[in-house]
């Protein structure tokens, strides 16, 4: 089987990568034109240079209701010596955009004009030849080049060519991608039947991701529908594909070092293999090959692997084919809640959330894991990480690329600490009343949210860190770690925390003791969280030594992520909220009542964000749904604890 494999050898830089690609496929090979009717054009491409047939206005017209003269006839007039017009001789009434008689050659304002009766008006001043007059082609002279070719189209631009007298235009035709997806593995959402899909399916979502951006980049895409992983039918797909009309062929999946990554071996069989392996991260095991001067892309299979390398080497090959620039995402500098390491190397691309705090832009980092799409879906910012540098500091501003509108980013709640699920209702409901505010949080547990507020990286952190001496939450941890620090503390919610167990309690587990039993295996929560800091009190309350647990040493870091170990069967069981169990249809083995708090500094407690957050905890409908959730009781919400 091995020898079958993959190997990547002589992996090549981004920068290496991208110039072999746009040396074998170049600027000038541009695709040929389409005509469109003007009003369909908008986002297009000009194929060729357009120049107007017709001048605007094409007449002189009026610019101001009132009357139209010969300035000549005018002049001379005052107030003291004011000067009587014969209408339908000397002066005509005249409407804004109305064509002015021959014989005249100015407008004088309604205003400014005084009516003796219906043929007869006075003026007290002069006007000036031409005076609020349209004069012909004052915007567009017949003839004159209105856009050169590889313009872009605009909504603006259409108002332009219909007055110039154009009514269709030239543009270069769409680069036609085609999207393979391959995979024994796949499945069609199409045809998707949840309740019946198995350990191994993956739903295929890569040619609906990568043909939008495609769309998103001017281009034009179709599908083909799954391909099992036979390299026969890989490479006569591939052929008939570069015997056709389409621009680029995209390989979806196969494209690693894997016995059965077949996008290699079909590129090299049909033509050839410029690029096997890039050093960038995500985006890998990307292959760029040519088969007949056409470019073939192997994708990576990993969701965001394959939009970074689709973002890199496709939408660019796409711009060149419509003679566009690329895209550049506006940048701005950032700066790490906290020290990043990375790989010398590999240049990364690291996703980041990102928020206003103070008078700095602060970046979280998000999962770095390929195949996670929500890490692109909730990102604000990509980092990029060059291969020579061994990490990031959380003191040195650095470089982000954005990825939503500044706009957002200084609208932006940034809360980090201890995850709960009654977060994503805060976030969702405050965006249903302000649609302008984003909350934004980042679950480091609530020891790592108290740090946040120390080093002045958040708005504010989520946290319910018992006091074993006292039974208190949070009071004692403030005083110790954030002595220097004004806070206010605001109950969230009271929260019910146990253990999950697979629907029935298979294993029969009834408590924490239970922790210790050989056949149980359990998933723990992250140091420093208030989970964790619960567990440990328990354990020691009843004498159970945690190296006796099998999987303590184990981590995830939202009660979410618990509740799916234990309902993927990874693990028996893991401490978390009931709103989690019952959301996965999980039993639960209640242990406690737990009381979960924000940490709210007291520079930004009055700012506009925080109030409105504060408002929208207290409302009864935020309280309604966080109850729906189960597990929470809301009596004490937004209550003010006093430290």
């Amino acid at each position: 089987m091995s020898s079958s494999r993959n190997i990547y050898l002589k992996m090549k830089t981004l920068n290496e990568a991208r110039e072999i690609l746009f040396k074998q496929f170049p600027l000038a090979r541009h695709l040929p034109g389409e005509i469109v009717p003007v009003p369909d054009a908008v986002g297009r491409v000009l194929a060729e240079p357009v120049s107007a047939r017709l001048s605007s206005p094409n007449f002189h017209s009026a610019a101001m209701d009132g009357i139209t003269v010969k300035a000549e006839t005018t002049f001379g007039a005052s107030e003291t010596r004011p000067k009587e017009l014969l209408i339908g001789k000397d002066a005509f009434y005249i409407n804004t955009g109305h064509v002015i008689p021959e014989t005249t050659n100015a407008v004088i304002m309604i205003e400014h004009v005084n009516i003796l009766d219906e043929n007869r008006v006075v003026i007290e001043a002069p006007a000036f030849p031409w005076q609020h007059v349209r004069k012909m082609g004052e915007d567009i002279v017949a003839t004159e080049l209105l856009f050169p070719q590889s313009h872009v189209i605009t909504p603006y631009c259409i108002g332009a060519l219909l007055s110039g007298g154009i009514f269709s235009v030239s543009v270069r035709k769409k680069p036609k991608v085609l999207m393979i997806p391959t995979g024994t593995e796949l499945v069609d959402w199409q045809h998707a039947d949840l309740d019946k899909l198995q350990p191994g399916q993956v739903i295929e979502t890569n040619s609906s991701v990568l043909g939008n951006l495609t769309l998103s980049s001017g281009g034009f895409y179709e599908r083909r529908d799954i391909l099992q992983d036979d390299l026969e039918k890989i490479k006569e797909t591939i052929q008939h594909a570069v015997d056709s009309d389409f621009s680029i062929i995209l390989i979806l999946g196969g494209s690693s070092a894997g016995s059965e990554d077949y996008a290699k071996r079909a590129i090299s069989d049909l033509g050839e293999v410029l690029v096997h392996g890039v050093t960038i991260m995500p985006g890998k095991p990307v292959i760029i090959g040519k088969v007949n001067d056409k470019p073939v892309l192997g994708m990576p299979g990993y969701q965001v692997s394959a939009i970074i390398a689709f973002e890199q080497f496709v939408r660019p090959l796409i711009c060149r084919m419509l003679g566009q620039p690329e895209d550049e995402r506006p940048s701005i500098q950032v700066e790490p809640t906290r020290k990043i390491p990375s790989k010398l190397g590999v240049e990364e691309f690291l996703r980041v959330k990102l928020g206003t705090v103070g008078n700095r832009i602060v970046a979280t980092p998000l999962p770095r894991g390929a195949g996670c799409i929500t890490t692109i879906t909730e990102a604000d910012g990509i980092i990029r990480i060059p291969n020579h540098v061994e990490g990031l500091s959380d003191i040195e501003p650095v470089t982000a690329e954005l990825m939503r509108p500044l706009s957002i980013v200084h609208n932006t709640i940034v809360i980090v600490g201890s995850h709960d699920n009654a977060l994503d209702v805060l976030a969702d409901q405050i965006k249903a009343d302000h649609s302008y505010i984003t909350l934004s949080s980042s679950h480091v547990g609530s020891m790592g949210g108290l740090m946040a507020i120390k080093r002045g990286v958040c708005h504010l952190a989520g946290s319910h860190l018992l006091d074993t001496e006292d039974g208190t939450y949070n009071i004692s941890y403030i005083k110790k770690y954030l002595p220097d620090t004004k806070v206010k503390l605001i109950n969230l919610v009271f929260r019910d925390q146990g253990l999950m167990v697979l629907p029935g309690n298979p294993k029969g587990i009834k408590g924490i003791d239970d922790l210790g039993r050989n056949d149980v295996s359990f998933i723990n929560r992250q140091s420093g969280s208030g989970t964790r800091i619960l567990l440990d009190y328990r354990l020691q309350q009843i004498g159970l030594n945690p190296p006796k647990i099998t999987g303590y040493e184990n981590e995830e870091f939202t009660h979410m992520l618990v509740a799916v170990a234990v309902l993927s069967g990874r693990v028996d069981t893991g401490l978390g909220i009931y709103a989690a169990a019952r959301a996965l249809n999980l039993d639960f083995i209640p242990v406690v009542t737990e009381q979960y708090d924000l940490v709210i500094p007291q520079e930004y407690f009055d700012s506009d964000k925080i109030q409105i957050l504060l408002e929208t905890i207290n409302t009864r409908e935020f309280k309604r749904r966080v109850n729906a959730l189960g597990g929470y009781n809301t009596e004490k919400t937004g209550t003010l604890i006093e430290i």
